[in-house]
């Protein structure tokens, strides 16, 4: 599996390995200022990546996204 993969939502995850068999996730997007932003880490236990994690990176994106707009 590559370093970073895309998921859905315009999200994507990269992962590490870790000591002791363990891999790390990140899920980051990238913003309209070209930024990459990190939304959420978790150790993955599971082959898939769990929905609450996506929900969270989600929920976190629309937060930022929502902060990028200028008040009229």
């Amino acid at each position: 599996m590559p370093a970073a993969r895309p998921l859905s939502g315009g999200l994507f995850e990269v992962r590490t390995n870790l000591t002791a068999n363990r891999i790390s996730r990140i899920i980051f997007y990238i913003d309209t200022n070209q930024r990459m932003v990190l939304l959420h880490g978790f150790i993955k236990k599971t082959r898939k990546t769990p929905t609450e994690d996506l929900s969270l990176a989600s929920a976190n994106k629309a937060k930022h996204e929502k902060g990028l707009k200028k008040p009229k």
